[in-house]
């Protein structure tokens, strides 16, 4: 064999082991790495329901008809095929009202959480990059926030504005900024003692540019995290607050609204609260299991390597 050929030869061993060497890589990336498809899954069918709602029902859900009340599932004996999830006590599609109820949770999660995070976070960074008497008054407030009732907070909302979408994403409020106001002072806590925060401060930047610049990069992730755990309380806030009257009021389909108009027919028509609860549960639950999976592939320390 010539010296060419040997080193063919070599080249494409090399090649060969270099693309075990990626596939093998790959491989052990995936496993560790891999993204929570069922999570994702619901979570992605929750925002296209909220997005394409209207177009997507297959009937309209304010449409009442009185002949068709209180028919069960289609798949059940005496079921409409025109009705996949049964019909309500005005004989409205329950399975439409579902899809259309997605967007006023949607809604309120997402004003929710933008006021909240952005508010508790800049309050956060303050009390903790300040310290002092400062951060020690807001810690109190934040404590104070968070110990009071806030189903009661949200029912006194209600008797003095009225129940409706700004009532829930005002309670919510109330809340979130203390829970991400905690986190991030925590976080700001550890980050402003780093040698780049000091030699920002030595170089004459101002408190400002050095929370902004420096340390709020720092701390994004644990509120992303937060953002996606915060989610599911916001969801299951609102359907509480219309289960008692004091969310989103009818005739706009809501979940918690449908859990409680149906909790009244129970033993003749179970599906009216059972499917809207399921609805809660799985969008809750795959939000809890997206901000877990999200808290361990960004803390190192919880890093599985």
């Amino acid at each position: 064999m010539s010296v060419i050929d040997t080193e063919q030869v070599a080249l494409e061993r090399t090649e060969v082991a270099a693309r075990q060497d990626a596939l093998g890589g790959w491989l052990r990336w995936s496993k560790l790495r891999r993204l929570p498809l069922f999570p994702l899954a619901v979570i992605g069918l929750f925002v296209i329901l909220a997005i394409f709602g209207d177009w997507l029902a297959p009937n309209d859900p304010y449409k009442t008809s009185l002949g068709a009340r209180l028919l069960p599932p289609a798949w059940m004996q005496g079921g409409d095929s025109n009705y996949l999830l049964g019909t309500d006590r005005l004989g409205r599609d329950v399975f439409s009202r579902i899809v259309v109820g997605a967007l006023p949770s949607f809604k309120v999660a997402l004003a929710a959480l933008i006021f909240g995070s952005v508010l508790g976070s800049l309050i956060g960074m303050i009390s903790g990059y300040l310290g002092g008497r400062t951060d020690a008054l807001i810690m109190r407030i934040a404590d104070g926030t968070m110990a009071f009732p806030l189903i009661l907070a949200a029912l006194l909302l209600a008797a003095i504005i009225g129940p409706g979408g700004p009532t829930v994403v005002i309670a919510a409020c109330v809340v979130l900024w203390a829970r991400f106001a905690r986190l991030i002072r925590s976080e700001v806590l550890t980050v402003k003692e780093r040698d780049f925060v000091k030699l920002a401060r030595v170089a004459g930047a101002s408190n400002w540019r050095i929370m902004t610049a420096h340390i709020l990069p720092n701390v994004l992730n644990s509120v992303v995290v937060l953002l996606t755990l915060q989610l599911g309380f916001v969801i299951i806030l609102e359907a509480t607050l219309s289960f008692l009257g004091a969310g989103i009021p009818p005739p706009t389909p809501t979940w918690g609204q449908m859990v409680a108009s149906g909790r009244d027919y129970l033993e003749v028509g179970w599906w009216l609260s059972i499917f809207p609860g399921l609805a809660i549960a799985l969008v809750v639950l795959s939000f809890n299991l997206l901000g877990d999976w999200l808290r361990d592939h960004t803390d190192p320390r919880l890093r599985q390597l």
